[in-house]
């Protein structure tokens, strides 16, 4: 669906981005993340036709930006950080006025309007001014003017700055919901966010591609061991000791509970081993019952962290 080749930008002396090679698949959402200045504003910028490159391809559905820019912007839908509103205007009416600009059909323009205001929830305030509208509000607006025309690719960025916790959960639903029809580039610096409903990541640092994958993926990937919390009911310390027997287990820390014999246990292992099932096994021979079990592996914001510092170490 969008395919980014050896894309690089110049302002003069200085590199926006360099050698940047990624693609987008149909129906996927991608996170792209990266610390200010790292090149994410300028790489929406091109893909979407605002700037030019220096160098290097971009392609939407097919149609390559330089050579074809009108097909590639018919496709797109962009939602920057701060909206184009004209917050004089009616909320009905502005969308009316972007149906014109993106040549909708005439015919299907009302029907197109209510379905858009319908998705993200805008019904109730579509006669009132958009300046008087709270910031989530604004915000769905600014989503509703980007989903104007149908398009195939949607770009937003950082959609739910500013907005309340209630909001950002609408907000996230609402982005997934669209992942079922569009393709969708989301930049965002609220890390959990972007783990809660990126399908994918590419993360940018210093003008150049630090890591592409899964979050899952990157977690094990960045790990050099694995580390999980689980809850036994069974004497702490014979449950300590059995546990330091099994092969793989690297380390192992109690955290008392207020129950009698029941305690958490932080086990950290080595990379590559799997002891979920010699821990149960173990357990069961003893008849000390596995209560909890969850992962602590790397979240996403600890990763993004270690990148972006170990490259300024670098540097």
């Amino acid at each position: 669906m969008i395919e980014i080749i050896d894309l690089t930008k110049n302002y003069g002396l200085v590199t926006g981005v360099k050698n940047l090679n990624f693609t987008v698949e149909k129906g996927e959402i991608l996170g792209f993340l990266g610390p200010n200045g790292a090149g994410k504003s300028t790489t929406m910028n091109i893909i979407t036709g605002f700037i030019p490159s220096t160098s290097g391809t971009v392609k939407v559905c097919g149609y390559d930006i330089l050579d074809e820019p009108r097909e590639v912007k018919k496709r797109i839908g962009y939602m920057p950080e701060q909206p184009p509103l004209y917050f004089d205007m009616v909320v009905k009416d502005y969308l009316d006025f972007v149906c014109d600009l993106k040549l909708v059909d005439k015919r299907k323009k009302k029907s197109q309007i209510s379905d858009i205001m319908e998705l993200v929830k805008i019904t109730h305030v579509k006669d009132r001014l958009i300046k008087n509208l709270s910031k989530g509000y604004k915000q769905r607006v600014g989503l509703a003017q980007a989903l104007v025309g149908n398009p195939e690719v949607i770009i937003l960025d950082e959609p739910t700055v500013g907005l309340d916790p209630k909001q950002i959960i609408e907000m996230r639903k609402l982005i997934k919901a669209l992942g079922k029809d569009h393709t969708v580039i989301l930049s965002s610096h609220i890390l959990p966010e972007v783990s809660a409903v990126c399908d994918r990541v590419v993360i940018i640092n210093q003008g150049e591609i630090a890591a592409v994958d899964t979050p899952e993926n990157l977690s094990k990937g960045f790990g050099k061991s694995s580390k999980f919390t689980i809850r036994i009911a069974g004497p702490q310390k014979s449950v300590f000791n059995l546990l330091k027997q099994v092969y793989g287990i690297r380390y192992v820390d109690v955290h008392a509970s207020n129950e009698k014999d029941i305690c958490d246990y932080i086990i950290e292992t080595e990379k590559d081993i799997d002891v979920r099932r010699p821990v149960f096994f173990e357990l069961a021979k003893v008849g000390y019952p596995i209560l909890e079990l969850k992962s602590l592996d790397m979240s996403l914001e600890d990763i993004f962290l270690r990148i972006v510092t170990n490259e300024k170490e670098v540097e």
